[in-house]
């Protein structure tokens, strides 16, 4: 009893291995989309990449769309609706496993690389990136806790109900809020 109590308490100590940040599957699908046509300014749908071999907001090649054996038109890919099952069914075929964890590396890879991408050296630079579009749109979206533990949106220096509305109107010319008057030389430019 004194071995199993000892056993237990010592497995209780044991610190716990963080995580990897649990991403959802609609994130996972954005990030590879801003890195297959990020800046596309109809989302991607008439994007073609890999000199015409690629097409769509997740740049599908012809045999990826084969291999997703989603019924329709190779051209459907174009649409981002219909690219998304595709995507989702090739996950589904390839790598069931890691799309039911939302595993994010493996899926980026195997989305970039084919079934084995994973393995394959040449997807690495690719997840990189995808994690990059990851950690930023979430950057974006989630608050940010200020000095007081209250959480604010992104971009805020000061909670909103520190912020001044009249201090902008009431700074000299040139002048930013966050910025005493005083430390301003004439015609409201900083003092050298």
């Amino acid at each position: 009893m004194i071995a199993l109590a000892l056993l237990l308490g010592l497995h209780c100590a044991t610190p716990a291995v963080p995580a990897a940040a649990p991403w959802t599957i609609d994130e996972v699908l954005a990030a590879l989309r801003e890195v297959e046509t990020g800046g596309c300014p109809d989302g991607g749908r008439r994007a073609r990449g890999d000199g015409g071999a690629a097409l769509g907001p997740y740049q599908i090649h012809r045999a990826y769309w084969l291999d997703s054996r989603v019924a329709g038109a190779y051209e459907q890919c174009r649409d981002a609706d219909y690219s998304r099952s595709v995507v989702l069914a090739y996950w589904r075929r390839w790598c069931p496993r890691a799309l039911e964890a939302v595993d994010a590396e493996m899926l980026a890879r195997v989305h970039n690389g084919g079934p084995q991408g994973l393995a394959k050296e040449s997807t690495r630079g690719y997840w990189r990136r995808v994690e990059r579009a990851l950690v930023a749109a979430r950057a974006r979206r989630e608050p940010r806790p200020v000095a007081d533990g209250r959480d604010q949106p992104s971009g805020f220096s000061k909670a909103p109900d520190e912020l001044d509305p009249l201090a902008e109107a009431a700074a000299p010319s040139g002048a930013r809020p966050s910025e005493p008057a005083a430390s301003r030389g004439p015609r409201g430019r900083a003092a050298a």
